[in-house]
C-alpha cells in the first residue's frame, strides 16, 4: 500500500526514526503532523518534505500534559479525519538500577508511558467517531526484555505493550489497528541524548547504535508492516535473536542479558 492522501501524525520527528518516517511519507503523498518540542527543527524537515501535500508542524512536549492537550486540540480543529498516529516521541537511560535517582524513573515513565498514553485518550475518540484508525507505537526490544543499564527505560516501554495490547483487545469490532515496532540497534542519538542517574544528558553515543541499521531503513520496514497491519514487528540485526531466545530458550537469554557489555 502507499500513504498517499492519508493524513499523518508523528511525535518524535525532529530526529532518528521520526524523522525518516517523515520523509518517507512526505515523499508518498501523506499530509503530515510533526511534532516535537524543537520548533525550529520541524520547521527546517518541513522545508525538506518533498511531496506532501500538506505539513503541520505542531510543537509538542510529551512530559508536559498542558502541551499535549493543546498539541491536540489544535490538531484536531485543522484535520477532517486522521489516518495513523506514530507515537515516535520518546528519551532513552543509561545508568545503574541502583544508582538511578527515583525523579529518573518517573521522567522516563511520563514521557515515554503517560504522554504517549495522554495523547491516545484524545486521539482515541476521534478515531472511534470517524470508524478506523491506527496506532503505532515506537518501542523497543527492551520492551520485550530487560537489558543493563536500561530500567526504566524498559520498564516504560514494557508499560506501552500492556496498554496498547489492552486498547487492541478493547477495540476489535472498531475498526482500530495497533502496531507496536520494536527496534533493535537503530543508527539515531537516542544514546547521544539518554539521560543518565541524575537526569542529565550522557552525551555520549553507544559505539553498537552507531554501527545500526540506518534509520531510513527502519522507517521503510515500519511502513511496509504497518500497510499490512502487523500487530508487533522487530527491527535490527542480530540483537533481535534475544527476543526469541527469551521466548523459546530463557536459560540462555538469562545467561546472555547477565553478560552483555554495560555501554
Amino acid at each position: 500500500m502507499t500513504f498517499t492522501n492519508k493524513t499523518v501524525w508523528i511525535t518524535g520527528a525532529s530526529s532518528g526514526i521520526g524523522e525518516a518516517l517523515t520523509l518517507l511519507l512526505a515523499a508518498q503523498g501523506a499530509d503530515l503532523i510533526i511534532s516535537s518540542r524543537r520548533k525550529e527543527t520541524l520547521e527546517a524537515l518541513k522545508g525538506k518534505c518533498v511531496g506532501a501535500k500538506n505539513v503541520w508542524v505542531i510543537p509538542l512536549d510529551l512530559e508536559n500534559d498542558v502541551s499535549i492537550q493543546a498539541a491536540a486540540d489544535t490538531v484536531l480543529s485543522k484535520i477532517t479525519k486522521l489516518d495513523y498516529m506514530f507515537h515516535n516521541g520518546g528519551i532513552s537511560q543509561r545508568s545503574l538500577t541502583q544508582e538511578t535517582d527515583l525523579a529518573v524513573d518517573h521522567k522516563l515513565m511520563q514521557i515515554n508511558y503517560f504522554g504517549a498514553i495522554s495523547l491516545t485518550k484524545r486521539i482515541l475518540p476521534f478515531y472511534l467517531k470517524q470508524g478506523f484508525g491506527h496506532f503505532i507505537i515506537t518501542s523497543t526490544i527492551s520492551g520485550v526484555f530487560g537489558f543493563p543499564l536500561r530500567s526504566a527505560y524498559a520498564a516504560s516501554k514494557h508499560a506501552l505493550h500492556g496498554y496498547f495490547d489492552s486498547l487492541r483487545a478493547e477495540h476489535r469490532e472498531n475498526n482500530i489497528d495497533v502496531t507496536i515496532v520494536c527496534p533493535g540497534r537503530i543508527k539515531t542519538n537516542i544514546s547521544l541524548n539518554a539521560i543518565g542517574s541524575d537526569g542529565k544528558s550522557t552525551g555520549k553515543l553507544d559505539d553498537a547504535q552507531n554501527n545500526g541499521m540506518p534509520a531510513e531503513k527502519c522507517a521503510s520496514i515500519m511502513l511496509k508492516s504497518v500497510g499490512k497491519k502487523k500487530k508487533e514487528i522487530y527491527i535490527g540485526g542480530k540483537e533481535i535473536l534475544m527476543v526469541y531466545f527469551k521466548r523459546f530458550i530463557p536459560a540462555l537469554y538469562y545467561k546472555l542479558a547477565a553478560t552483555v557489555k554495560r555501554d
